[in-house]
């Protein structure tokens, strides 16, 4: 079966901009849900998309919303909550997919993609995000037979606009001597592009249906190997000194009640754990092939080059 109508709920953000370009090129209709339209211009130039300013949280408003669909992506998740209790990670990645569910039953829709997340596990996991994460996973898939649900659980996605290397690079350039906490946590960057065409890839394949796929690149870092990258990238000279554990909480209850929540007791409890792939075939885009270029040593025209080439693999 194909499904050429697809409804994307956080299409308007970084990975689900790379997605629907995608999407768009493999022929399929998309319609974004979003909280505030004015954010998702930078969609409007896109073939056969609709933009559509909607309270994906309303049970009806969604219900209403996904009539006619042929599938849905949902791509919502927040590294941070505005609580400190984890009722807004909850809210986010355990409630809403619930109703989605709901919803999907009511229009018999029976395709659904899941964005989650490496390490995500309901019982095991060492912080609030990655245990609601792994909550709402389950209960997508408990759904099996009935919706037939893929979800994709990558470390730690990096491309153009990303906020994560371009985060590191905006600070390094105000500290010459950078004190960071977790140092050692191991990665797996996974490029942008490799994640949404494994995306595209699986939409229409019965042959990812009910399974859950870790998504890794094929190198792993530590976080100071990665934070160090961007500075060489940037041509900057730094100093990155690791923080031992008892620093880096430290430094998380201070910064958990700072206003945007810059790193937070819940991003230590998840940095515990290496956000790298036991198993699985590593995408093949590596980091250096692609940061140096949107970090700004290398020539703009060699990377629209370059990422032309990427978008069409």
């Amino acid at each position: 079966m194909q499904y050429n109508k697809i409804c994307i709920l956080g299409g308007s953000g970084f990975v689900g901009t790379h997605l629907i370009s995608q999407l768009g090129a493999a022929g399929k209709s998309i319609k974004v849900l979003t909280r505030r339209k004015e954010r998702s211009k930078h969609l409007s130039v896109l073939p056969d998309i609709e933009i559509v300013e909607a309270n994906v949280h309303d049970q009806h408003v969604l219900n209403e919303q996904l009539k006619g669909m042929d599938a849905v992506i949902n791509l919502v998740g927040i590294l941070n909550e505005r609580e400190h209790n984890g009722d807004g990670f909850r809210y986010a990645h355990v409630e809403l997919p619930r109703k989605i569910l709901n919803a999907c039953h009511e229009n018999k829709i029976s395709r659904l993609l899941h964005m989650g997340a490496l390490n995500a596990d309901a019982n095991s996991s060492p912080s609030r995000y990655l245990r609601s994460k792994g909550e709402g996973e389950n209960q997508l898939h408990s759904f099996a037979g009935k919706i037939n649900v893929t979800s994709f659980r990558p470390s730690v996605i990096y491309g153009p606009n990303d906020s994560f290397f371009n985060r590191f690079a905006g600070l390094l350039k105000l500290m010459p001597i950078f004190p960071l906490a977790c140092a050692d946590t191991r990665f797996a960057p996974v490029f942008v592009g490799d994640v949404a065409r494994r995306f595209v890839d699986a939409l229409d394949d019965p042959g990812t249906f009910g399974q859950r796929y870790d998504l890794c690149g094929p190198k792993e870092y530590t976080l100071k190997e990665l934070v160090e990258y961007t500075g060489q990238s940037l041509g900057l000279k730094r100093t990155i000194i690791g923080q031992p554990d008892i620093l880096s909480q430290i430094q998380a209850i201070m910064l958990e009640w700072v206003p945007g929540k810059p790193f937070s007791i819940d991003n230590f409890q998840s940095l515990q754990v290496d956000s790298v792939c036991k198993e699985g075939t590593p995408e093949p885009t590596t980091v250096e092939s692609i940061v140096p270029y949107y970090l700004g040593r290398q020539q703009k025209t060699e990377l629209k080059d370059q990422y032309r080439q990427l978008a069409r693999r």
